[in-house]
């Protein structure tokens, strides 16, 4: 096709793209179908059991048989099936809003299994109800890793037993354990509250990075295609903390190729076996001893600080957690910003602090928490803050003119003809080359979308949606 003109190929790429979005929707109808149909097979296995009485000890055959005949006809095993099958009923019966909206096409198996993992547990119906239709909004213009943190907290507003309550009940259940694996490997494996196990992975990231920056350009400097925690390709390898055949003592540049995530799990084994990631191929340009603080954001409530409201906090980008958790972080940080949100949209309208420094770029990570093209979730700190309008357009330094944005799709915004422009309010509103309009609303908006609805089953008082 050479010699096909520019409108020629957004004419083209704009039918792929419809083609795809029905394509997309099509397979989301044929999966919700086939889950009724799974649930179905559920209804006919309980009343054939029921038909047949006899004890209970076999009262579950006509399930398994059931499942035993889809699975020979579908080439699956008849244990799967069975799961899908009480997984399908579990969907059906108590979430019938998102499975109304996978059979339409409007949410994608992913969003419906984020949904199923944070609502299906709250077993007062008006709440599951108030939390599907909150939750929806959210899924229906973000991706299920986007929704996942915001469904999170959603849930845990609603829930009939306080966060710090169940808090408690599962910090009990904290526990490490090692799994052997093939050809001298193992698995560690802990299970820690969230902020400290977040805290762990983020000041062994800032170790490895370090390591990464002191060497600089070599011949591990390659995209090495391992993924960071913010979901965006590390742009360089690893240089060693751990001793390794490829290295010499204080000269570990030249021949040292490894992955960052390789460098991570050196200096994890460092810091648990010596208290620091300082063995004897440390790299001259970090300081032993060096203390590294985890970056952990917390949001409390107000009122949860005081002691006049029971809603959780939020380990920002990843959900709830207990209240004192939160405020003992709060209580021992250097600085906490106070965050004016508008009480129903949730919009951030002012942050101030004390000593007030840098005041608009905490304004932004607050309100962005990470990157504003659709769909990414790169962290502010690995981010750009980019001028919406160019300042050699004369776009202003202001909020309304600001957002976080990921190296990629930062350069993505410059040199291509993607463009973008904000509202007041904080949203994004992306234009592909093809024209189509793709909003991007700020992260703290996320959860603040139960307004006009009843938030929570008894035995808890009823709160006002504008608590949301």
């Amino acid at each position: 096709m050479t010699g096909t003109t520019p409108t020629a190929w957004q004419q083209r790429i704009d039918t792929l793209l419809h083609a795809l979005a029905d394509a997309r929707r099509d397979a989301a109808a044929a999966q919700a179908r086939e889950v009724a149909l799974l649930a179905e097979a559920v209804e006919i296995a309980q009343a054939m059991a029921q038909d047949a009485g006899g004890p209970t000890s076999v009262a579950d055959i006509p399930m398994r048989s059931l499942a035993a005949q889809i699975g020979a006809a579908a080439r699956v095993s008849d244990r799967t099936v069975q799961k899908h099958m009480s997984d399908a009923v579990v969907l059906v019966e108590k979430l019938p809003a998102t499975f109304a909206a996978w059979a339409s096409g409007d949410v994608s198996r992913g969003h419906v299994r984020v949904l199923v993992e944070t609502g299906a547990a709250i077993e007062d119906d008006a709440a599951r109800a108030v939390f599907e239709d909150a939750a929806l909004g959210v899924a229906r213009r973000e991706t299920p890793g986007r929704l996942k943190p915001a469904a999170r907290l959603l849930a845990a507003r609603l829930h009939p037993i306080p966060l710090q309550e169940r808090h408690t009940a599962a910090a009990t259940k904290r526990e490490v354990w090692v799994r052997d694996l093939d050809d001298g490997m193992a698995e560690l494996i802990a299970i820690l509250p969230a902020a400290i196990a977040h805290g762990i992975r983020d000041r062994i990231d800032q170790y490895a990075r370090r390591v990464v920056d002191a060497r600089g350009a070599g011949p591990g400097g390659e995209n090495t295609g391992d993924s960071s925690q913010g979901g965006a390709p590390d742009a360089t390898s690893s240089t060693a903390l751990l001793p390794h055949p490829d290295t010499n003592s204080h000269n570990t540049h030249p021949t040292d190729t490894r992955r960052i995530s390789e460098v991570r799990a050196d200096v994890f084994a460092d810091l648990l076996l010596t208290g620091h990631a300082t063995p004897e191929t440390t790299n001259d340009a970090i300081p032993a001893g060096e203390a590294i603080i985890a970056r952990v954001q917390v949001t409390v409530p107000v009122l949860t600080a005081v002691g006049a409201d029971d809603a959780p906090a939020e380990l920002v980008g990843k959900g709830p957690i207990d209240t004192a958790t939160a405020l003992r972080l709060a209580g021992t940080a250097t600085g906490w910003d106070r965050v004016l949100t508008h009480p129903i949209t949730g919009n951030v309208l002012a942050i101030d602090r004390y000593r007030p420094s840098d005041h608009l770029k905490r304004t932004l990570r607050v309100r962005d928490e990470h990157c504003r093209f659709p769909g990414c979730r790169t962290p502010t700190y690995r981010s750009d803050i980019d001028h919406t309008t160019a300042r050699e357009h004369d776009g202003p330094t202001e909020l309304t003119n600001l957002a976080h944005l990921c190296r990629r799709h930062h350069t993505l915004k410059h040199h291509s003809a993607w463009r973008v422009r904000q509202t007041p309010d904080g949203i994004l509103h992306w234009t592909s080359p093809t024209g189509r309009t793709y909003p991007d609303h700020p992260a703290r908006t996320l959860v603040f979308t139960t307004r006009g609805t009843e938030a929570r089953p008894e035995p808890r008082p009823t709160p006002d949606p504008t608590d949301f």
